[in-house]
């Protein structure tokens, strides 16, 4: 074997160690285990981070790893949703080392990018931290085709303005909800209203809308009080 083969076999059953033994303080039974963080770099951008760890006790040294990651998604695409990173030991191996499997699922825009849907077969992923690091990379290549992708549609696709009425206000609060001529509530909020058109809306007000889909369901990006739908003109 030669030296940097034997070098590296020794720094991942090095790394790993280093890892049961913050597993065994951690929690030393449980098969199951979630953690929710919101990453935050700069103060610029927030990712809601949802960590579940499968088969395996958590480990804090590894979920700072995981957030480190995750925090630099914000770099590639700015409106990421929610990051799911599943960390398991799918199989128990006798013979040979166990090959630690990770799972993104990151929610954008348009719907989730999925990393790690099947199983590595990768033995550098007997250590947890190689396989952390792949299944990011993976995520940033998707990340980078999702949004040329959608830089694409953009250039090519006007938004698509719908006719509605203010439904209601929340009161004390700068936001409320229109309903669509084809009967959806849609949330807004004042600063979605253009021309700082929010305090001439009542209830009844006939508006035109930009729907997106937000976290927490439908949302307006834009709303125009009255009939002029198109904002260029």
């Amino acid at each position: 074997m030669s030296g940097s083969r034997r070098g590296s076999r020794q720094e991942c059953a090095r790394r790993n160690l280093s890892l049961a033994a913050d597993l065994r303080r951690s929690c030393p039974k449980p098969v199951w285990f979630q953690h929710v963080q919101v990453c935050q770099r700069n103060d610029v951008m927030t990712i809601p981070v949802l960590i579940t760890f499968r088969n395996m006790a958590p480990s804090s040294t590894l979920e700072a790893r995981i957030r480190e990651k995750a925090s630099l998604l914000a770099r590639f695409e700015h409106d990421i949703q929610r990051c799911h990173v599943t960390v398991e030991i799918p199989h128990r191996h006798h013979r040979q080392g166990q090959l630690y499997r990770v799972r993104l699922v990151i929610t954008v825009p348009g719907g989730d990018i999925v990393v790690g849907r099947e199983g590595s077969q990768d033995h550098a992923h007997e250590d947890a931290y190689v396989a952390v690091r792949d299944a990011f990379d993976a995520a940033i290549r998707q990340l980078e085709d999702h949004v040329r992708i959608r830089g694409t549609q953009v250039k090519h696709h006007e938004p698509l303005w719908l006719e509605g009425h203010v439904a209601r206000f929340v009161a004390e609060a700068d936001h409320g909800f229109i309903t669509t001529h084809d009967g959806r509530e849609v949330y807004f909020h004042r600063h979605s209203v253009a021309d700082d058109g929010f305090d001439r809306l009542r209830v009844g007000s006939p508006v035109h809308l930009v729907v997106s889909e937000g976290v927490n369901g439908s949302q307006a990006s834009i709303v125009r009080v009255g009939g002029k739908s198109d904002p260029s003109s």
